[in-house]
């Protein structure tokens, strides 16, 4: 069986498809894991670019940013202020800093899409739990998703956590569908109406990825064209899974095969 195209344009993903798609997610997943160690004080955001660059082709796969619409890097590496899309470069990491690492490979054509936290060495307390909510508003994303429930219905789940600890959803990115191309139908907002939206159905694939901020919500773009920092220069934190909405509820694809779902990651 084939997959199939639904309304709106989303694509419904066959069980065969899954397979797919879950291998792909797990490359990704197992990048993060391989990077982990490397994270601390003093490395290079680029030395980092390289090591996952290098990973991903020994695994027969492709780092899909790479030249994507001009993106020059294997990655996307974002660090205390910046909110996504941080181009590797020269910058070393620093003792306190959190560091968000966005990977994505294409593996025998499929996207497997994921990302992150990193705390390097001792980090301030209002940036840990930034980061511990970040992730805890991804889990209470997911646990919304099952056939029959919507995407306001996910993205209100998440709004009204992040608002509950006092950290802002940032409006201007959002999650996305993925498989076969990197960014599809539908947009996953961070942010809805119950009931609103999309309603969610088997085979449905898709990321949520939501960013909070500990300052307001606005963003800028730098000069570079990619790199979007927060106006207020407060901390932003983001965490990634990509999904398939199953019969029951969904499957996650880019569970950390190590259990690095969220730091501290307990590196020996």
């Amino acid at each position: 069986m084939d997959a199939e195209t639904g309304e709106n344009g989303i694509v419904l993903y066959t069980p065969e498809d899954f397979s797919g798609l879950k291998s792909a997610g797990q490359l990704a997943a197992e990048t993060l894991d391989m990077i982990t160690p490397y994270v601390r004080p003093g490395v290079t955001t680029g030395e980092l670019d390289r090591l996952i660059h290098e990973y991903t082709l020994g695994k027969g796969a492709v780092p899909a940013p790479l030249g994507y619409r001009g993106y020059p890097k294997a990655c996307c590496i974002s660090v205390n202020h910046v909110v996504c899309h941080g181009i590797p470069g020269d910058r070393k990491l620093a003792e306190g800093d959190i560091v968000n690492i966005d990977v994505t490979s294409i593996l025998d054509g499929w996207y497997g899409d994921t990302s992150r936290m990193f705390l390097v060495g001792e980090v301030a307390r209002k940036a840990r739990l930034l980061v511990e909510a970040t992730y805890e508003s991804l889990m209470i994303g997911i646990n919304q998703v099952k056939p029959g429930r919507t995407l306001g219905d996910v993205g209100h789940a998440i709004e009204t956590f992040a608002e509950s600890r006092r950290l802002s959803v940032v409006r201007d990115f959002c999650g996305h569908g993925i498989g076969r191309s990197f960014h599809a139908a539908p947009n996953v907002l961070h942010y809805g109406t119950p009931g609103h939206g999309v309603v969610l159905r088997e085979g449905m694939v898709f990321t949520i990825e939501p960013m909070l901020n500990l300052g307001r919500p606005d963003v800028k773009i730098l000069d570079d064209g990619w790199t979007a920092v927060t106006r207020d220069r407060s901390l932003s934190a983001q965490f990634e899974h990509m999904i398939g909405v199953t019969k029951e509820g969904c499957e996650i694809f880019t569970l950390s095969p190590a259990g690095y779902d969220q730091p501290p990651y307990g590196v020996v």
